[in-house]
């Protein structure tokens, strides 16, 4: 019998997921984090580290870092990299200066050089997911830089209108409705529209990308109190209510809208599986509360997987060894695990059966009669 079992089993192997890595402002904390990230070689058995960059970086960051070792590759271009090895793509040949904790202009050029080689390998499939180590806007706007930061950017390289971004922890995800606009321009761009675009947007991603069918979703008001009943602004009546209703039209399972800070005051986030903030620090400020340097920044909506640590440059601390790996190890599990569910999901709704003939066993019976 156990021959027979033994015979049975069926050997599932993965290939590794081919992971790029967009290596942020190097006058930032960026380099320190994926080093520290990939410096647990266990990461290795399930993805291929590909890092847009040079390895004069690493090495001059790696002098102010208690890491004894950091083994990679180094490859002209993604064609010459390794599997479950550490890789490094050379893509600047010239010297760079260096000027830790400050945004400047090479910085920002040098960072977004790193992002556009990484997300055109991506859009030719040279590699699986992305993950993007953290940029200043700053010095990112002095290089020519147009977005408002990596979300806006992805969204427009891969054509669409916009992205959601979700802020993801073990015991919470947290989508935008606004993200990187001003505070005053908050109310006069939420319509019912917009808001029920980003529900649905959040369904989807709950479902495609986390596994989770049927999700329940959390909705905010804008207003203190979700605006009581109008007494405190109408953006709840006018907008998020009917964007929440349309949602539910659809049957989309959506409720709201909760006031922020009563909500995150009690357990009521336990019973939905995503939480819908009207503008960026509505959201981020709890989130980054509960989950600091262990979330992860998830771009929902596009065709592409994208990730990335939850922390910005931290100018104070570069150079100190006080940078956390722990938020960009996480991004990079899971750009994996979203990769995986997507084959997943492929694999379900793949090659449906084929509607049989029905047989009419009644009139086969009369000719046999007959």
């Amino acid at each position: 019998m156990d021959k027979i079992k033994e015979s049975n089993k069926e050997t599932i192997t993965r290939s590794p997921v081919r992971v790029g890595i967009s290596i942020g402002d190097v006058n930032g904390i960026g380099p320190e984090v994926i080093m520290k990230a990939l410096n647990d070689t266990r990461l290795l058995l399930d993805c291929t580290p590909i890092i847009y960059g040079s390895s004069k970086v690493f090495s001059f960051h790696k002098e102010n870092l208690d890491i004894k070792e950091f083994v990679f590759l180094n490859s002209d271009s993604v064609d010459g990299v390794r599997d479950k090895n550490i890789n490094v793509v050379n893509i600047w040949k010239d010297e760079i200066k260096f000027e830790l904790g400050k945004a400047t202009s090479d910085g920002g050029r040098l960072a977004f050089e790193s992002l556009e080689a990484a997300t055109s390998d991506l859009a030719s499939g040279k590699i699986d997911v992305l993950v993007t180590a953290p940029i200043s806007k700053d010095a990112m706007s002095q290089s020519g830089f147009k977005f408002p930061g990596h979300t806006e950017y992805l969204a427009d390289m891969s054509g669409e209108a916009e992205a959601l971004m979700l802020m993801v922890a073990p015991s919470l995800r947290l989508g935008l409705v606004t993200s990187h606009i001003p505070l005053k321009d908050v109310t006069t761009t939420l319509t019912a529209d917009k808001v029920y675009d980003k529900i649905k947007s959040f369904a989807a991603s709950l479902t495609k990308d986390f596994g989770i069918r049927r999700p329940k979703i959390a909705v905010f008001g804008v207003n203190p109190h979700a605006g009581e009943s109008g007494k405190m602004g109408t953006e709840e009546l006018e907008s998020i209510i009917p964007g929440i209703n349309k949602a539910k039209n659809e049957e989309i399972i959506a409720f709201g809208p909760f006031p922020a800070d009563g909500f995150f005051g009690s357990s009521a986030q336990q019973n939905y599986d995503g939480v819908l903030a009207m503008y960026h620090d509505q959201g981020l400020a709890a989130f980054k509360a509960l989950s600091f340097d262990e979330g992860v920044n998830f771009t929902a909506g596009l065709p592409i997987i994208r990730t990335s640590p939850d922390h910005g440059t931290a100018y104070d601390i570069v150079g100190q060894d006080k940078a956390s790996g722990a938020s960009m190890r996480n991004a990079i599990y899971m750009a994996i695990d979203v990769f995986w569910n997507h084959q997943l999901e492929k694999e379900i709704t793949a090659n449906p059966l084929e509607m049989q003939k029905r047989v009419d066993f009644r009139k086969d019976k009369r000719k046999e009669t007959e």
